[in-house]
This record gives structure tokens, sequence and C-alpha cells, in this order.
């Protein structure tokens, strides 16, 4: 098995991650864009929410310091993101935007985008994922989807392409035929679920990582739980919260951190004290060891059997 902590590189280029003037950390991906590296999310935890009360928490994650927002066609939330967007008043050349496509049923790609960018009240959007690999009917079928992902991002009106809940399966397919590569996979990714080696193979076809679902260790899981004695530790030695750790954890392992917190003080104290902290080798290490022996998944568990660990 792969060490996860040591498969992982400063980001998906070699590059040092480097800070925004807002003091969110950003990474280059593969085609030369940056992407900050701690985002907040409009995902499931919003489904089913007040229309209003999505704009209020979303306004107020952009005025705490969150440049990176992260939204899909299934949150049903897009045009509440767009909305917040313009609310809070902040340049749009100065945020990061990411949607995504949930399907291709009855529509073509180039129809879901224009219906996510028409949401959105967006001339673009700076990264553009598949949302999962299950759209398609083939692996055929599959390298079509990105092919005309790759004519989107042709047209500039997605800065970069990725894609979401892929295996390394769903990637090579991709690949085969790619005539660009996904920029980012964006994965549930924590202690208790680290893919053995999708992360490691991702690093070396120069994709990033992204991870949602990074407090389900701490927030999600059954507890007590093994990691629970370290991330109390941890937490203890650098005064912060066992939530800062988890997030922390997988920032510093070089990957894309997205946070769903509904609570405008928690967003604020994840922009002030992140940046204030850095978990060591060891202490990464620590974490993903604790984690091994143990497996949880908060999502897409109909679609992965629950001891599937890829």
């Amino acid at each position: 098995m792969h060490s996860i902590a040591a498969s992982f590189k400063p980001n998906a280029s070699g590059e040092t991650p480097k800070q925004h003037p807002e003091y969110i950390p950003s990474l280059k991906l593969n085609d030369g864009n940056e992407i900050p590296m701690l985002a907040y999310g409009l995902g499931t935890a919003r489904i089913g929410q007040k229309s209003d009360e999505i704009v209020d928490i979303t306004v107020k994650a952009i005025k705490a310091g969150f440049s990176h927002l992260d939204c899909a066609e299934s949150y049903k939330n897009e045009a509440e993101l767009g909305k917040a967007i313009r609310s809070a008043g902040v340049p749009r050349a100065s945020l990061f935007v990411t949607t995504k496509l949930r399907n291709v049923k009855g529509k073509t790609v180039q129809e879901g985008f224009a219906a996510s960018l028409r949401k959105l009240g967006l001339d673009y959007v700076d990264l553009y994922l598949l949302h999962s690999p299950f759209m398609a009917d083939s692996p055929e079928h599959l390298q079509q989807i990105w092919a005309d992902m790759e004519e989107i991002k042709a047209s500039g009106r997605a800065r970069s392409i990725g894609v979401s809940n892929f295996l390394q399966e769903h990637l090579e397919t991709i690949l085969r035929t790619a005539k660009v590569p996904p920029a980012i996979n964006q994965i549930e990714y924590h202690p208790y679920l680290q893919h053995h080696d999708l992360v490691p193979f991702c690093r070396s076809q120069r994709i990033a990582v992204a991870a949602y679902a990074p407090l389900a260790a701490v927030a999600k899981a059954p507890r007590p739980g093994p990691a629970d004695p370290l991330y109390a530790e941890l937490a203890r030695k650098y005064g912060v919260t066992e939530g800062d750790v988890a997030l922390r954890w997988v920032l510093d392992q070089g990957a894309v951190a997205i946070t769903t917190s509904a609570s405008e003080q928690r967003l604020r104290s994840y922009v002030a004290r992140l940046p204030g902290f850095k978990l060591t080798p060891r202490e990464v290490e620590r974490l993903a060891e604790a984690g091994r022996g143990t497996h949880f998944r908060s999502c897409w568990v109909d679609r992965y059997a629950p001891d599937d660990t890829r």
C-alpha cells in the first residue's frame, strides 16, 4: 500500500503553494490556472434549505474571505450562488467559481453548461466538473462527454475543467483520448477514506485533488473513532479546534479542502486560524495511519459498496 502522506507533493505542478491576499493558500493547476485551496461548498448540506438562507450564508462566507465557491447542478442552488455573488459586492474577477454537470440524460453537455451559466448569472466559471463517471453508458460515451468538456474549455467559458468522484479506472478511460487532461479530481477524502492508490495516481498524472467532506472523521463518522485521540491532541497543541486540524490535514497534503459549514463564526475562524499553523509531515502521517484501519464513506454510498475503499 502506498503512503498517502508521502505521495502528495506541494501542489499538482510541484510548486510550493503561495498565499492569496485574502490569506487563503492557492496552488497552480496543470493548465496554469490557480485555485484557492480552501473553498466554501454549497453541497448536500444546503439541499432543501430555504433559498434566502442559502444566499445569506453564502454572502457571509464570501465576506469572511472565501473566494472559492463550489456548487453543482444537482445541488439545485446555482441561482442562489449567483445572487449571493451579486449581493456580496465582491468583484467577479476576485472569485473562483466551481460548478458541476450532474448528467447528460435528455440534454447535451453544452446545454447543461449553458443552463448552469444562466442560473449563476455569469459569463464563465473558473472550474467545470463532471460530477461523476456514472452519467456515461460506456467508456466511449465517457470519452465523448470529456471531449465536449474540452470544447467548453476551448471556448473560454470554463477556465479549467475536471472531474469528481472518479476512480482510477475512470480517469484512465478519459486520459486515453483526452487532448486536455482533467485539472482536478474532487473526491471525498479524510483519514477514514484515503482511496489507497487513487491519490498517488492523480499526482502521477499531475491531476490535483480536492477533498469534500474533509471533516467527516470528526463530524459524521461513528464515534469514538481511532483518530479521535490524535485530533484532540493536535487541537490542544496548536490551540485550534479538531475541525481546524481536519482541514489542515488536507491542506498540508497539497489538496483543496471544501467545507459546507453554515456557521458564520466557524467560517471566519477557518480563514483566521488555518494560515496560522501547519501540521508536521509526521503528524500528517500519524493521522493517516490512525485512519487506515477504519472505513467510512458519507456520500455516494448508493454507488460504491460500503467496504469499497477506492
